[in-house]
């Protein structure tokens, strides 16, 4: 996080002890901070601390501001804690920096555990979508993602035929074109890669649907999957129930 880069930053010429701490506090009445409210409840409070110069009164009054910055021209942006403030705002966090010249800096940040813990309470009670014997090839190159995806899908009840190399894929899909009824492809892997996998394997037979997993999502236009009979991303690391959902959709000609 950028608050550990501006403690660093504070003590880089003098020296001096940085401390990061995690834990969990109860908030009994509304909080009023120099940039935002906390509201009661209970938060897991990280708090990064350093010993440094400390920051004069008009610099932290402005110090989320996005390109402000005290740093000469080329050293930085003045967009890191602006960005920080942002995404813990976006997050239903709140951020608070206590301060004063030769006194060290001390930045708290919030994060509402009970938001989490609902978040985390719906995701559990999220149903996959079974499927209804559909035959899947899947392809991995990292045998622990290959064994994992397999035992999913076949708790989703698919019949799934799994393969760790493309070229061993294609082969197996050249032997039986008319058996698969989807084709899941990573898209990083050695020889021949997701996208030129697709390639040869709708050329094999034209309208073979493929989900495409990456970790990337700028490496292909959507014109070119298209071509490529690629109906669908997923980013990795796979979320089981987008996974599932996906499925459904492309074996049911649902719009994505």
């Amino acid at each position: 996080m950028h608050a550990d880069q501006h403690a660093y930053h504070a003590m880089e010429e003098t020296g001096g002890e940085l401390k990061v701490s995690l834990t969990e506090v109860k908030i009994e009445k509304q909080l009023f901070q120099s940039h935002s409210t906390i509201s009661p409840g209970n938060y897991a409070l990280l708090t990064v601390a350093d010993t440094g110069a400390g920051i004069d009164k008009e610099i932290l009054e402005r110090i989320f501001d996005p390109f402000f910055t005290t740093k000469e021209k080329g050293k930085g942006t003045g967009m890191g804690l602006s960005v920080v403030h942002g995404i813990v705002t976006e997050i239903g966090g709140s951020i608070h920096i206590e301060s004063s010249p030769n006194q060290g800096t001390e930045i708290k940040v919030y994060f509402s555990v009970e938001k989490f813990r609902i978040h985390e309470e719906r995701s559990s009670h999220q149903e996959l979508i079974k499927g209804n014997n559909e035959q899947i090839l899947l392809i991995d190159d990292e045998p622990s993602v290959l064994a994992t995806l397999k035992k999913i899908l076949e708790k989703l009840n698919y019949q799934v035929t799994s393969r760790s190399s493309s070229v061993e894929a294609l082969e197996a899909f050249r032997s039986n074109p008319g058996k698969f009824d989807l084709v899941i492809t990573d898209m990083t892997m050695p020889v021949m890669q997701g996208d030129e996998l697709s390639s040869e394997l709708t050329k094999i037979r034209h309208e073979i649907p493929i989900i495409l997993c990456t970790g990337f999502s700028d490496t292909m236009s959507d014109e070119k999957a298209k071509l490529l009979g690629i109906k669908a991303f997923l980013m990795k690391p796979v979320v089981f129930t987008e996974l599932s959902q996906k499925i459904y959709d492309i074996l049911n000609k649902k719009s994505l």
